[in-house]
This record gives structure tokens, C-alpha cells and sequence, in this order.
């Protein structure tokens, strides 16, 4: 076994042993699959025969499920509503071993649901069940009292925002110096309309779109490329590194005085669905057993290319990570 595989398998044997905290859009993601043999006579519309209907956590949710699936111990902070699907949701996280006793129930809230019906491997159509009005003040002070005793408690933090009104101005003004300041490795998965609120944290990792809308950038000159743009976002946020996801041309982390592209390792490209959430905790979790920066983008990047490589939102385990690594270096 060659060094840099070592030091990847002695990484991904403290995952055990670490304890993350994610805080973020809670949902569900709810799969009608079915075929298609006749149009409505009511409508001009597929009549779709319902052969299977799965629930899976979605957006934070997603990133609980990929940690826990590496064997990380993990916290769950966000609101959910008080009702059947909010109900199923804390049942799977139990099921799954993660603490959700930290999940705020809102009564005036539902919660998010996205439901897709799809006939074969074509979505026929996606509808969505969610109220993203900004939160009460009750509950987001409820939310800034549990950071306050959680984040001393954790090795890191991952903020997953999904938009639906967790990930608040106030809620980052209270987790990022907290973190920062007990030298907790703070990560965020950004959401465009809060992109220029993520100052100062360890690392953001935008796709190119994010990246772009996030900077204001209408279209990216060819002159300029993701290399500016990864500069840019350094310097107005201020954080330590920004890591962009490019898909299928892999990803470049910047850091202050470098940057580095790391090629993509995804063999066959089924679904990226999810790609993102696998990434960030992987390099959250990287970053909080030691692992440099470069590491950890680079282990983010083994897993990413297995993930695709699965349909649906998919997670991936130490031994399938290790096997990609021994396949590869």
C-alpha cells in the first residue's frame, strides 16, 4: 500500500469517531415511479400506473443520511412541521441512529415535501409541498440557543441550505464566530439569494451556477474562467478556502495563495442527483478528523464520482470509498 493510500484509509478510519453537526432545510423527497401505457381521455397527459412510492430524506436531510452512511455520529438541526410526513422523517433518522432530538417542530409550518412522478426513467412531472416564509422569532431563537450548547459539543459543522428559511443572517451571525472562534471547521453548501452572507468560513462549495449567481455574474468571459471566479469569491467572503464543483470536469479548491484542479473520477454518469450533499460531507468530515484542505477535496472527489455513479440520492460507505481509492492509487 503506497503512503497516500495509507493516509486515506487512516482518514476514513476516524470517521467513526467524529461527531458532526448539520444545519439546514430539512425535506423529503418522495418518488412515485410507474409506466406509461395510455393518455388521459380527461386531458392531454400521461395516465402513469404507480408500481412503487419511496420517501427519502432531501435537502439537509440528504447530507444527515451520507454522513451516517460513512459512520460519522451526527446531530440534526432545522424545522420541520407537526405532521404525518415530519413524523416518517424523524422515524428514518432514528431508524438510521441520528439525533434528531435537536429538530425544532413548528405547528405553523408544513414539512417540505417534493414529490416526483416518473414513468420509466423520464419525470413526468414534480410537485412541491412547502412553506419557505421566513421563521418566527420564537423559532429562530429556539434554533440560536440550540447552536450556542451544540456547536462547543461537535468536530464540525456543515450548513446545507436549501433556501426554505432555516439559513437566516441571524443564524449565521450566530454560528460562524461561535465556530470559528472554539476552531470548529465550518462548511456551507450555499443557496444563491444568501451567497454574499458566508463570510468567513472554512469552505463554500457552489457549483459553477452558484459560484456565478452568487457573485452577481451574468456570464462567465472565457478570459476570465472559473479561476477568477474562485479568486473573487476568496476574497469577498474572506473564508479560508471555496471549493466549485464543475461536474464531469471534476472540481478546483482555492486556498489563499493556490488553487488546484482536481479531475473528476466518476467512471459511468447515471445521477447527480445529491452529488453536491455527498461532497460536503465528505469534506466536512475530512476536515474534522485533520485532513489539509487538499485532502479533503480530493477524498469529496472520490466520492462524488461514486455517487453518480448510482441512481437516485444515493450514499456511499468507508469500505465502497476505500475500494474506489484501491482502485485508483
Amino acid at each position: 500500500m503506497n503512503n497516500l493510500l495509507a493516509s486515506f484509509y487512516r482518514l476514513i478510519d476516524q470517521f467513526p469517531k467524529t461527531k458532526i453537526l448539520v444545519i439546514g432545510d430539512l425535506m423529503v423527497d418522495r418518488f412515485i415511479r410507474g409506466k406509461v401505457s395510455r393518455i388521459s381521455p380527461e386531458a392531454p397527459v400521461p395516465v402513469v400506473k404507480v408500481k412503487e412510492e419511496v420517501d427519502l430524506a432531501g435537502g439537509s436531510g440528504n447530507v444527515l443520511m451520507n454522513l451516517c452512511s460513512l459512520e460519522a455520529n451526527v446531530v440534526a438541526l432545522g424545522v420541520i412541521g407537526q405532521d404525518i410526513v415530519g413524523d416518517h422523517l424523524m422515524e428514518r433518522f432514528k431508524n438510521q441512529g441520528i439525533d434528531s432530538t435537536q429538530v425544532v417542530r413548528d405547528r405553523d409550518r408544513s414539512t417540505t415535501l417534493k414529490v416526483r412522478v416518473i414513468a420509466e426513467h423520464q419525470q413526468v412531472v414534480r410537485y412541491d409541498r412547502e412553506n419557505d416564509s421566513p421563521l418566527s422569532h420564537s423559532i429562530e431563537e429556539s434554533l440560536l440557543s440550540k447552536i450556542k450548547n451544540l456547536v462547543p459539543q461537535v468536530d464540525a459543522i456543515v450548513l446545507s441550505d436549501y433556501g426554505k428559511g432555516v439559513i437566516t443572517k441571524r443564524l449565521l451571525n450566530g454560528t460562524i464566530p461561535l465556530a470559528n472562534r472554539l476552531r470548529k471547521p465550518i462548511c456551507v453548501d450555499p443557496k444563491v439569494e444568501h451567497f454574499l452572507s458566508y463570510k468567513n468560513v472554512t469552505c463554500i462549495t457552489p457549483n459553477t451556477l452558484e459560484a456565478l449567481g452568487g457573485m452577481r455574474i451574468v456570464r462567465m468571459k472565457p478570459q476570465d474562467g472559473i479561476q477568477k471566479i474562485g479568486k473573487d469569491i476568496l476574497k469577498r467572503l474572506k473564508c479560508t478556502s471555496v471549493l466549485i464543483t464543475q461536474g464531469e470536469e471534476g472540481m478546483t479548491l482555492f486556498e489563499k495563495n493556490s488553487s488546484t484542479h482536481i479531475p473528476a473520477k466518476a467512471k459511468e454518469v447515471y445521477d447527480v442527483t445529491g452529488a453536491g450533499d455527498t461532497v460536503i460531507a465528505v469534506l466536512t468530515l475530512s476536515l474534522a478528523c485533520g485532513a489539509t484542505l487538499l485532502e479533503a477535496a480530493t477524498l469529496a472527489n472520490f466520492a462524488a464520482g461514486i455517487v453518480v455513479g448510482k441512481l437516485g440520492t444515493a450514499t456511499i460507505s468507508p469500505q465502497e470509498l476505500k475500494k474506489a481509492l484501491r482502485s485508483t492509487l
